[in-house]
């Protein structure tokens, strides 16, 4: 159950369940999410997000061992084994008063730590091969792989968004790519951003400089029309904007193009 998705009126409903007639639309019983997980496991998501008044309710609940449904007066026994998560620091929540102390302790008895994605690197390989086929399958593209520079790029990034913006981006390769490689020009711009330059190989360096050395002179002999130079590219037009943005190329195009020929078309692809 993700907390933070609860409101505080539907909280008591959704967790305990209700009884028929307990209110307006209650027009039958319902169990809440702890009592279908009675002799099992229920996993509380985002429990740092919970309103104080609903930590209370909470607290309540795993202390006693019990719960009412909404409506009722009979208490109903609990064996439950309860997991919860967060990715906020509660030691600091219950220092500053967000979050009450018993619950945490109540909480506490386990810890597990799952570190970020930019301490565990060895995974990002793995993890981004799988997501690109997954991606693939669902797209219905076939993808061959990750080209080498591209694994260099994601073991440099810091991955502030973990696991889910690793998976964003090999997303966004599949679904904005036209090779059947994931290349640099298919990642977020956040990430090439972040790519330090300094760490490129000589090979890298001539192979990147040879692909901005074609697009200019793409865009020369098409006299600054990027539909032309991509027809002369044999890319997508909007692929080329892709790589002049990414590759920040604008300026330097500009410079190479006759002043007369800067015109409309150039203005309106950049």
């Amino acid at each position: 159950m993700n907390c933070a998705a609860l409101s505080e009126t539907l909280f008591e409903s959704e967790l305990f369940g209700h009884e028929k007639g307990a209110f307006t639309g209650a027009i039958s019983l319902k169990k809440g999410r702890f009592e279908l997980a009675q002799g099992g496991t229920i996993f509380l998501d985002e429990v740092g997000e919970l309103a104080p008044g609903l930590q209370a309710k909470l607290l309540r609940v795993l202390q006693q061992r019990e719960f009412e449904r909404v409506g009722g007066t009979q208490p109903h026994p609990l064996d439950i084994r309860v997991i919860a998560a967060t990715n906020r620091d509660l030691s600091t929540d219950v220092s500053d008063g967000r979050f009450r102390e018993d619950l945490y302790h109540r909480l506490n008895v386990v810890t597990l730590e799952s570190p970020p994605l930019r301490e565990r690197k060895e995974d990002i390989p793995q993890l981004a091969q799988y997501f690109l086929q997954r991606s693939a399958e669902r797209c219905k593209r076939q993808m061959q792989g990750i080209a080498r520079e591209v694994h260099e790029t994601l073991l440099q990034y810091a991955w502030p968004g973990n696991v889910r913006e690793l998976e964003n981006a090999m997303e966004r390769a599949v679904v904005l790519g036209v090779s059947e490689w994931v290349l640099p020009e298919d990642l977020p711009e956040t990430l090439l951003e972040a790519a330090p330059r300094d760490s490129e190989t000589k090979y890298h360096h001539s192979v990147g400089q040879a692909k901005r050395d074609a697009i200019i002179d793409a865009y020369v002999q098409g006299n600054g029309d990027y539909k032309q130079a991509a027809k002369l590219l044999g890319l997508h037009p909007n692929y080329l904007l892709r790589l002049v943005r990414n590759l920040a190329l604008r300026d330097e195009i500009k410079r190479r193009l006759p002043p007369n020929d800067t015109g409309r078309s150039f203005e309106a692809g950049m």
